[in-house]
């Protein structure tokens, strides 16, 4: 492998407690592995999927309080862990599978998803060990989602609907898929970088991207 080419990719996702980002709180966290040819470097039953404990005096913003009461109701309850827990236990899973720490930045894993510096800005405040492992750089979709739309007369990528991301993530557990929910977007954004590649023509060998 080139020593450009990414390690691996973390996709990763929160659930929180409102778009103020300065003052929101983590609801949920959601972790699974790739390489850069999008195939599993764990299998599905290895991908985390946390709730993170939330006081009852935390505020919440009125989309959340329509849209998760499940989840939140999950938060307050013994189903949840420390937001420090989580951070321990999402840096084990790296370590674990990427032989992190590495020193040299250029060879860490990229943190990879949808609209993910929101994700990386909270976890860069709330899990600070686990975000210490990972590439600077970020691979975002929506990046590539915009430019999909721009550009070409595409139909958007079908997020919501699970035989889509079945179609282009054939390792999705669709048992596991729960709409509005931190581990159904790590697997839809996976399926939906697929999906552009496809469209785009373009496939992973050797060292770098290069035409079907």
């Amino acid at each position: 492998m080139s020593s450009k080419a990414s390690t691996a990719y973390v996709w990763f996702d929160t659930e929180f407690t409102s778009l103020e980002l300065d003052a929101a709180q983590l609801l949920q966290v959601a972790v699974m592995l790739t390489d850069r040819n999008l195939r599993r470097i764990t299998p599905p039953e290895e991908d985390l999927n946390f709730y993170i404990r939330l006081s009852d005096t935390v505020p919440l913003s009125p989309w959340v309080e329509k849209n998760l009461p499940d989840l939140v109701k999950k938060c307050r309850s013994n189903a949840a862990i420390p937001v420090e827990e989580a951070d321990a236990r999402l840096t084990a899973f790296v370590d674990r599978w990427c032989g992190t720490p590495n020193k040299t930045v250029q060879k860490r894993p990229l943190m990879a998803g949808n609209s993910i510096h929101t994700d990386w800005m909270l976890a860069r405040k709330f899990l600070p060990v686990f975000t210490g492992r990972l590439h600077y750089r970020l691979l975002d979709v929506s990046a590539l989602k915009i430019q999909w739309l721009d550009l070409t007369d595409g139909a958007e990528f079908k997020k919501d609907d699970p035989k889509t991301v079945k179609k282009y993530f054939p390792e999705a557990d669709l048992r596991r898929l729960r709409r509005h929910d931190a581990y159904y977007d790590i697997v839809a954004s996976a399926a939906e970088l697929a999906c552009y590649r496809s469209h785009m023509n373009l496939s992973v060998q050797g060292g770098g991207a290069t035409k079907a």
